[in-house]
């Protein structure tokens, strides 16, 4: 087989993997909950109405982004991040292996960022 052979045939087993073999990076802040939307730009989270914040996301198991009226009338476990006014502003909708995997900020090597600045 030729070199060029070889190559194409290693580029058609790349584009084949699935995406969800890459982990996803979510940062050490993100919380886990129970999401549902509501109107929006509510959503919420483990029973509390929250809001999402101007510019916010939700990416889906396949990590592109869902519209908020696309989630309706379901429950979803997800990791998610606040700004600074309290508003959601990142949401991942998590697949089954990720649910069961501990929190980001609950994990021992991500305790460094979810402590609190001294007042």
């Amino acid at each position: 087989m030729s070199k060029q052979g070889i190559l194409i045939s290693f580029l058609l087993a790349l584009a084949t993997l699935p995406v969800q073999a890459l982990e996803r990076p979510f940062p050490p802040t993100a919380k886990r909950g129970a999401m549902s939307t509501a109107n929006y730009p509510a959503i919420t989270i483990d029973g509390k109405e929250r809001k999402l914040s101007p510019g916010a996301w939700i990416r889906n198991e396949n990590n592109t982004i869902d519209m908020p009226a696309s989630l309706a009338g379901r429950e979803f476990t997800v990791n998610y991040t606040e700004n600074s006014q309290g508003d959601v502003d990142r949401v991942w909708i998590l697949n089954r292996e990720e649910a069961r995997a501990t929190p980001p900020n609950k994990r021992p090597e991500n305790q460094w960022a979810n402590q609190q600045a001294p007042q």
